[in-house]
């Protein structure tokens, strides 16, 4: 395949009138590029770059770089990697990160190491999933599910800074104590707290608005105390069915490989593994710039 069959852009309103079908096509495996590129829409986001792939008159594939060197992809098969590697060499662009599903996050990273010399790791390998049936879980803890208000954001970014630093998201933990909590991959979240009888918050999910019928739970969060009483599977049943009653037809999660516990929780209330996906870092010689 050509190069030249990649059409790239700066203006998100012209993407989004050309591709939004595509993305809203299959949008639990679009679920990253369609909150990613409704944050590129809002004033002051940065410069960015966004692609499409279009053969035969269609949209199969999409692009987007982010103000922070986030390259984020669509589906694509190894050739259509390959040429993207090319053109977005050829213009001058050095991503400082990827992020696909598994096999093009892979493509991609082999190639933009060939075409530029830039060395991946790997930072980031996760499954995706998709919510089937919802099923409650048995035996319900005691308690209810209380959405956050203005009054819970100081326990809303501490929870979040917490969860940051178990799962070791540096960047997260930066913007947060920077006072940079809107341009945090939290900002947009709708949080929700499991709270006891006693009213003690003891376990913690979000939610992102819906977005192309879809809604994506992230993240989800039980401090060590509190775990193991069955929280963390009410709080997330609960913004479930609340993301279901709000329209949407796609909710999804992502889930760590490495955690059984969580991975075992989700298909216990009905979520259904539909793909992976992986994240690669790059190292260049010189300083990287999106």
């Amino acid at each position: 395949m050509l190069p030249d069959h990649w059409h790239l852009t700066t203006d998100v309103e012209d993407f989004l009138a050309r591709t939004g079908g595509f993305l809203r096509s299959r949008p639990a495996l679009h679920t990253t590029p369609l909150t990613d590129v409704e944050k590129l829409r809002l004033p002051g986001a940065g410069d960015r770059v966004l692609g499409r792939l279009e053969r035969e008159g269609e949209v199969r594939a999409v692009c987007y770089l982010t103000p922070r060197g986030r390259l984020g992809l669509t589906p694509l098969t190894a050739g259509d990697a390959g040429a993207l590697a090319a053109r977005l060499a050829a213009l001058g662009h050095s991503p400082a990160q990827v992020v696909a599903d598994q096999d093009t996050a892979d493509a991609f990273a082999s190639a933009w190491q060939e075409h530029t010399g830039a060395v991946p790791k790997l930072f980031w390998h996760t499954h995706l999933y998709r919510l089937g049936t919802l099923t409650p879980p048995r035996p319900h803890p005691e308690g209810r599910a209380h959405a956050a208000g203005a009054a819970d954001r100081d326990l809303v970014v501490r929870r979040c800074r917490e969860f940051c630093a178990e799962v070791g998201e540096q960047p997260s933990i930066d913007l947060i104590d920077a006072g940079a909590w809107d341009r945090s991959r939290f900002g947009d979240r709708h949080f929700t707290f499991w709270r006891t009888p006693d009213g003690t918050p003891v376990s913690m999910a979000a939610v992102t608005s819906v977005t192309g019928g879809m809604v994506r739970v992230d993240p989800v969060h039980t401090p060590a105390r509190f775990r193991g009483q069955g929280y963390a599977g009410a709080v997330t049943a609960a913004v479930s069915r609340a993301a279901l009653e709000a329209g949407a037809t796609d909710v999804v999660l992502f889930a760590d490989p490495a955690n059984p516990t969580s991975n075992a929780l989700y298909q216990r209330l009905g979520y259904v593994h539909l793909t992976d996906c992986a994240g690669y870092r790059f190292t260049y010689d010189g300083p990287a710039a999106g």
